[in-house]
């Protein structure tokens, strides 16, 4: 668990604006209102790594208190189906994420209303989870490419454009309209219904609900650009709202995308309700109060840095990995500059770095590759790993740093060897693997079965949970089984752009 004395925000004083907020904006609406919900509607961890203190289901519990007026509509882009695009934090694809999202909002005592497919044309992975869905009893709806967009916004608001889609029933005064990540077709979802409300009487609005960037923070604070940092692939910009400046002579700030497109958002909205928008910037659109929520400056600052440090070196492995291009890589320098960010500002870059070399003087590295890891427990102790011929570098830490937290020596096993040769054979002879060493996954396993006849392997075992939301970095790219098991622990992961085999294949041993 983190330090309660490094909190920088407080979820009460938040759920309760912002609670206000919306149903203050609900009321302008004749009792409907379309709310486009922007970011991660569950486990918003970046929200929790920026705002210490941030409880990263936070929307859920504000989605709990208005759970008698809302509706759920869940978005997600069929590209994104076809290329298989991942959620970064979990490791899975979209279209499975849009499941587990579902799953969770049923264990929050809330069901989804509809699944949206988006800019549906014909994909064959599209249809396969549109049948899935509706096998289990899920409502799917089906909306194409909008015909004229972005230009010509006669023929987008007419049955030609968001009248080609079907519409979408819901019951309540609150329609939620989320998805699994940017591109979702969100915003398109919501003015679709819009258009359907407004030609059966109902004068419905529309309004955004997004964490980042917060619109009445400076717009160089270092909160908003972690927010550039955390979309360095959209290229997105945090910029001045020129359109609320000159509407209510205010400074606030929004990002690029949002501001560009406000004038064809504004005329669409204006052809469907026929009368002038309520609407001056896209300021006004949202009802973001995520700054009431905020304690401490100091911390949240600091906090942004670090982020923006993490995600540096996760676009630094993409662009290793063939993930991101070159200027994508370039930008998350060009934003590390910015703030006057270094590697070594994040406190387990060099400590990792100096285990990887104590592997090499020891010549005890594997396939010629040394590794170092290193850990920042929550009281700033600093743990250190180093990978051998039978352990990774993050299996080394994940087992020093939990004899660390139970007050075992650092010279007494916890894994009998018996154990771990029988593992290395099987993966060896049985299953013809080349990399014999255990990861983190393995050596979680076992762990687990010492713990069973070794009481200071048991202790070690239950040390385990002192490692959700510590700091981690690694010298390389961790293996499959390194990284499922690492994000079972919940460890904050950063690693150099590095591999940790000279295989160009690694299979998920």
């Amino acid at each position: 668990m983190a330090d309660t004395n490094h909190i920088g925000f407080n979820n009460e004083k938040y759920l309760k604006e912002q609670t206000s907020a919306i149903l203050e904006r609900v009321n302008r609406f004749n009792d409907k209102l379309y709310l486009e919900f922007g970011g991660k509607i569950l486990y918003d961890y970046h929200a929790a790594r920026v705002l210490p203190g941030f409880d990263p289901n936070v929307k859920m519990r504000l989605l709990q208190i208005l759970k008698d007026k809302i509706d759920v509509i869940l978005c997600i882009h069929a590209g994104d189906i076809e290329r298989k695009k991942v959620r970064a934090d979990f490791g899975i694809t979209y279209d499975a994420d849009a499941l587990k999202t579902i799953d969770d909002l049923r264990e929050w005592g809330i069901d989804i209303t509809a699944v949206v497919i988006t800019r549906y044309q014909d994909q064959p992975p599209a249809k396969v989870f549109k049948n899935k869905l509706e096998l289990r009893g899920v409502k799917v709806y089906l909306h194409y490419p909008t015909i004229g967009y972005p230009t010509d916004v006669d023929l987008i608001v007419s049955d030609q454009g968001y009248g080609a889609n079907e519409y979408i029933k819901t019951t309540n005064p609150i329609v939620i309209v989320t998805g699994p990540g940017p591109g979702s077709g969100k915003l398109a979802t919501c003015l679709c219904n819009l258009y359907h409300e407004y030609k059966k009487g109902v004068k419905a609005g529309y309004a955004k609900f997004e964490t980042f960037p917060i619109w009445d923070l400076p717009i160089d604070h270092k909160v908003n650009v972690a927010y550039e940092a955390a979309t360095v692939d959209l290229k997105d910009e945090v910029l001045i709202d020129e359109h609320h400046l000159r509407a209510y002579h205010i400074k606030t700030v929004n990002y690029n995308r949002d501001i560009e497109a406000f004038h064809l958002l504004k005329r669409i909205i204006e052809k469907i309700t026929g009368g002038e928008s309520m609407y001056q910037s896209p300021t006004d659109m949202g009802v973001n109060r995520a700054s009431s929520g905020i304690v401490n400056d100091a911390i949240i600052t600091e906090a942004s840095h670090q982020e923006i440090i993490r995600r540096y070196f996760r676009c630094a492995v993409e662009y290793a990995m063939g993930l991101a291009d070159k200027n994508t890589l370039n930008h998350a320098v060009k934003i590390m500059n910015k703030i006057g960010a270094k590697v070594e500002d994040r406190k387990v870059v060099m400590p990792a770095r100096k285990a990887a070399k104590d592997a090499e003087k020891s010549g005890k590295g594997n396939e010629g590759i040394f590794c170092g890891a290193a850990v920042e427990l929550h009281d700033g102790t600093i743990i250190t790993g180093k990978n051998s011929p039978l352990m990774h570098a993050s299996s080394s830490l994940v087992l020093n740093a939990s004899k660390h937290l139970a007050g075992i020596p650092d010279n007494m096993f916890l894994l009998p060897e018996s154990l771990i040769d029988s593992v290395t054979y099987l993966k060896k002879n049985i299953l013809n693997g080349k990399m014999v060493s255990l990861d983190v996954d393995e050596t979680l396993i076992v762990l687990g079965i010492s713990a069973l006849s070794n009481p200071a392997a048991k202790m070690a075992l239950e040390n385990l949970k002192h490692l959700r939301d510590c700091e981690v970095h690694t010298t390389h790219i961790p293996t499959p089984g390194d990284e499922a098991g690492l994000r079972k622990l919940k460890v904050n992961l950063t690693c150099d752009p590095e591999y940790s085999s000279k295989s160009l294949f690694i299979s998920g041993e």
